[in-house]
């Protein structure tokens, strides 16, 4: 139910975005650049990209709101946007880049939506972090976009440009090299 106000909330900004109420958009901006920052540094693995695509997303989805035709929630809009800005960074940049503890931020377990209940151990979340940004990047996008942010195989091969086969592929991939870095027996889904 939680879901739905935010979803009719999101209907409402944009539509006066739409309009060109800059505080909607604002607005809008301020509900969803936590979630979009947190996907662009994980798939990134810096810090500095992450921001400069956050700011291109929203860019972009200023420029392009007339076109959300909203099939989708907007969130997954503007992550579809957010996923195309880190592919077009890496690719315009030719960047393949290894990252260090300093490059890593963790994003609120609430603002992933995942640890509703029980206390969460920073160390262990840390651990996780680390371990997904060592991750091949093939790997690493798609155990972030389908296992971290919860997008069918479908969604993710779509936002990726690749074959559904080869997203479960790297998934199976992914879930198998976090396990040997975390020393599980199993990942949960």
């Amino acid at each position: 139910m939680n879901a739905d106000r935010s979803t009719v909330s999101d209907a409402a900004l944009v539509e006066a975005a739409r309009r060109g109420d800059m505080r909607a958009f604002e607005r809008l901006y301020r509900l969803h650049s936590g979630r979009v920052l947190g996907l662009c540094l994980r798939m990134s693995r810096r810090q500095d990209v992450a921001e400069d695509c956050v700011q291109q997303t929203f860019i972009r989805a200023w420029r392009n709101l007339a076109a959300f035709e909203g099939r989708s929630a907007f969130g997954t809009w503007l992550h579809r946007i957010a996923v195309n800005e880190v592919l077009s960074y890496a690719r315009n940049h030719g960047t393949r880049t290894e990252v260090s503890d300093a490059d890593v931020e963790v994003e609120e377990i609430a603002a992933t939506g995942h640890g509703g209940s029980g206390e969460v151990d920073a160390g262990e979340v840390m651990d996780v972090e680390r371990a997904l940004t060592g991750l091949p990047e093939g790997a690493r996008h798609v155990v972030v976009l389908q296992a971290v942010y919860g997008y069918s195989h479908e969604e993710v091969a779509d936002m990726l440009g690749i074959a559904v086969g080869t997203c479960k592929a790297q998934l199976h991939r992914g879930r198998r090299l976090l396990r040997e870095r975390l020393g599980m027996q199993e990942l949960e889904s």
